[in-house]
């Protein structure tokens, strides 16, 4: 069996105090992206588990996308990932 190697941990702990791991992270073959799935992503950008660079190029997904998400979990917490509280909080 052949085990890749990763660059960076392979878990971290959040602020909540749970753990996320590579494991934890949605397929990067996503097609519907989910509040819970990109707040996982979201966290593990900020705990260091990847780079941004790293989201952006397995989930294909745009600079600003990815900034939104993490601005929106910031400023208003995970429920602002949801879509249909979008317009409630960018108001």
């Amino acid at each position: 069996m052949y085990i890749r190697k990763i660059q960076g941990p392979h878990a971290v702990t959040l602020p909540d105090g749970t753990t996320l791991t590579r494991s934890d992270l949605p397929s990067p073959n996503t097609s519907r992206w989910v509040a819970s799935r990109k707040a996982a992503v979201v966290h593990a950008v900020d705990g260091g588990l990847m780079s941004a660079e790293e989201a952006i190029r397995t989930y294909a997904l745009s600079e600003e996308e990815l900034e939104s998400w993490r601005s929106a979990v910031l400023q208003f917490g995970e429920k602002a990932l949801k879509t249909t509280a979008l317009q409630k909080f960018r108001q």
